[in-house]
């Protein structure tokens, strides 16, 4: 069995309520940060940890929070991104309605770390039954005095708010987040300034994923050299992942970070191998905004390497394709599954959810929609593959925020690794029709 961190104690009775949670050790590092280490002293752990952004982007959590600027008089926020929308994604969903405390003292040892005297989770509109249980888990921790006026004796003063969003998905970009927290239309803002700089309320702020902010109790209880020895390289510690799509246990799993993703898969610890007997076709590995993976990429490798579940292994082109461990968003795809089909169903759903601010994005994400539509309904041409790649590529890297591209990546990588079958589509479009092709 793999380390376990934040899953450690998930399913013991009662571990959503304070007393079950304390008796856990749950607030210790609450304790230790505020009784015994400097604020300054939490962040070099929290660099030492080499704890990287488990939103989706994988920057280094400790710089992240060394930029952070410290002007006099000026307030500071910490505002948790649970917004979690990406498709493919629900561990912050799973974390926070099991374990709730873990992330309100990540929260409370994060903001001693920094100077923050208010902090922020904003949720997803979708998760709403996810507030009550975050509201009662901050009510008890208000009660036994970790959040509030003059906390353990300290004379440190820290509030904590939940805010639900409206069900964007674009607002699970920092900057679009911090429009919407505000009361504002949640676009994507101009960087720079960065947030660290200029961000809740023009004031100076760090963004973190709920699973960053809930992994800080152990780096601090620990030592950041303990989390930094599990995992692989710069991929230090566990991941959570969200497992879906055709395999035989569908679920919230925490790895070690360089375990196989060919054990992740076929695993009975973990995915338990692909349902109905079937053969693995691809994967998407992060969420859907990541670009999608074929078998051959990841079984069966030369030279026997394996593919890792890691930051830079999964990255690495070296194999002949890579892609993004993301947000941890791990969608299995058996030989069934249509590419285009699926494809057409992540092209649909960035249309929906571009907010229209960057013309590449708003225009290009609503006619890959309509070339892809076309093609399952029988009625493309070959020269309308080629003009979805044109598309994919004028996207990428010329919009205000990461949308563009993640609307990009899944059309680029299925062109690449799968042309055979949209050309097939084009062709035979009876033939297709005939099967029954299943998109995930």
């Amino acid at each position: 069995m793999g380390r376990k961190i934040l899953l450690a104690h998930d399913h013991v009775p009662g571990i959503q309520g304070y007393e079950v949670y304390r008796k856990q050790g749950g607030y210790n590092s609450v304790e230790k940060a505020i009784k015994t280490m400097s604020p300054e002293a939490v962040v070099e752990e929290v660099k030492k940890s080499g704890l990287r952004g488990r939103g989706g982007a994988g920057f280094p959590t400790g710089m992240k929070w060394s930029f952070l600027a410290k002007p006099e008089g000026v307030p500071r926020y910490i505002v948790c991104n649970a917004d979690e929308s990406e498709p493919g994604t629900f561990k912050d969903r799973y974390l926070m309605s099991r374990i709730p405390h873990i992330l309100v003292e990540g929260m409370i040892t994060s903001s001693f770390a920094l100077g923050v005297n208010t902090a922020y989770i904003y949720i997803r509109g979708e998760y709403f039954y996810i507030v009550n249980i975050l509201e009662k888990a901050i009510e008890e921790a208000y009660a036994n005095g970790w959040l509030g006026k003059n906390i353990l004796g300290s004379g440190y003063n820290l509030d904590l708010y939940v805010q639900v969003g409206a069900g964007a998905y674009i607002c699970g970009e920092e900057t679009a987040l911090l429009e919407s927290l505000e009361g504002k239309r949640g676009n994507p803002r101009i960087k720079p300034p960065f947030p660290a700089i200029a961000g809740l309320y023009g004031c100076p702020t760090v963004v973190n994923n709920v699973e960053t902010l809930a992994a800080v109790p152990f780096i601090v209880n620990e030592g950041g050299d303990a989390y930094a020895n599990v995992g692989i390289g710069k991929s230090a510690g566990t991941k959570l992942i969200s497992a879906s799509g055709h395999i035989n246990k569908p679920g919230v799993y925490e790895i070690e970070m360089g375990i196989t993703v060919e054990d992740f898969i076929y695993s009975e610890e973990y995915c338990g191998g692909i349902s109905n007997g079937k053969k693995l076709k691809a994967v998407v590995a992060g969420g859907s905004s990541v670009p999608i993976l074929p078998a051959d990429k990841i079984l069966n490798l030369a030279n026997g390497e394996k593919r890792l579940m890691s930051y830079e292994s999964l990255a690495d082109g070296g194999f002949g394709g890579g892609t993004m461990l993301g947000s941890g968003g791990f969608i299995v795809m058996d030989e069934d599954t249509s590419i285009v089909e699926n494809l057409f169903t992540f092209a649909r759903f960035y249309h929906h959810e571009s907010c229209g601010q960057c013309s590449p994005c708003r225009e290009g994400t609503a006619w890959m929609e309509k070339i892809l539509h076309k093609m399952i309904d029988g009625h493309a041409t070959l020269e309308d593959i080629d003009l979805l790649w044109e598309i994919q590529a004028k996207i990428e890297g010329n919009t205000i925020c990461p949308l563009g591209d993640a609307a990009a990546w899944p059309v680029a990588s299925a062109i690449r690794h799968f042309r055979g079958e949209f050309e097939e589509y084009v062709k035979n479009p009876k033939a297709i029709n005939k099967v029954t092709r299943m998109a995930v």
